[in-house]
């Protein structure tokens, strides 16, 4: 089952467009590492009632002939400070530990119009205030590749979740290196785009003159 999810996010949009496998099977896949990420703690929350509906819908789509995007069906994580309505948003602190953003960043809206399945909301330092994923009320992430070693920050449970493929891309943020730094750390490739590239509406931001949302993924073409 593992082996569906081993390729990059444009490979297996490509499986999934041509048929070769459905929707349903990739989040299978995803959510069969859930024993897994108990133990490197990538993820604060997981939406799995919320990516089967979201995929089923997309699939239907697809199904009929109709093109969405070139990652369409492809499962994406998001870093805990970016908001995604009605699902949990921590900033990896006791403090929001319950909050409920009544609506989505820009970015995330994009990513779902363009037919990617939000599968859960990642692990980071507390309000990305730190660089090794370990200060989050929620307990550390751990290094997919050595679980002794840390896996960067703040976008830890970003860059450990693509390396260990319980998420095919993520999206992170980065002030000064907390996109950069734990894809380095994890063996994956992390992008902090030009300011003003991405939209920063629904982004609890560390020093808002400086935040980008930007992406993780295996290599360069996914990000």
């Amino acid at each position: 089952m593992r082996d569906i999810i081993k390729d990059s996010a444009l490979v297996l949009a490509e499986k999934i467009r041509c048929g070769e496998i459905k929707i349903v099977e990739v989040l299978d896949a995803v959510y069969e590492s859930e024993k897994q990420n108990k133990e490197l703690n990538c993820f604060i929350t997981l939406c799995r009632d919320r990516a089967y509906s979201k995929g089923t819908e997309i699939q239907k789509r697809i199904d009929a002939g109709e093109y969405i995007s070139p990652l369409a069906g492809v499962p994406i994580g998001i870093k805990d400070n970016i908001a995604v309505k009605d699902v949990k948003m921590t900033c990896g602190s006791r403090m929001l530990e319950n909050y409920v953003p009544p609506v989505s960043a820009a970015a995330v809206e994009k990513l779902e119009e363009a037919g990617l399945i939000i599968v859960g909301k990642l692990n980071m330092d507390e309000f990305a205030m730190g660089s090794s994923t370990e200060n989050s009320h929620f307990k550390p992430t751990k290094n997919p590749f050595d679980t002794e070693r840390i896996p960067g920050g703040s976008s830890g449970g970003s860059a450990a979740a693509v390396a260990a493929r319980e998420a095919i891309v993520t999206l992170g943020s980065d002030t000064g290196g907390s996109i950069r730094q734990p894809a380095a750390f994890c063996g994956v490739t992390g992008i902090k785009p030009t300011y003003s590239r991405v939209s920063r509406f629904g982004l609890v931001a560390f020093a808002s003159s400086l935040d980008q949302i930007g992406s993780i993924g295996l290599d360069a073409h996914d990000c």
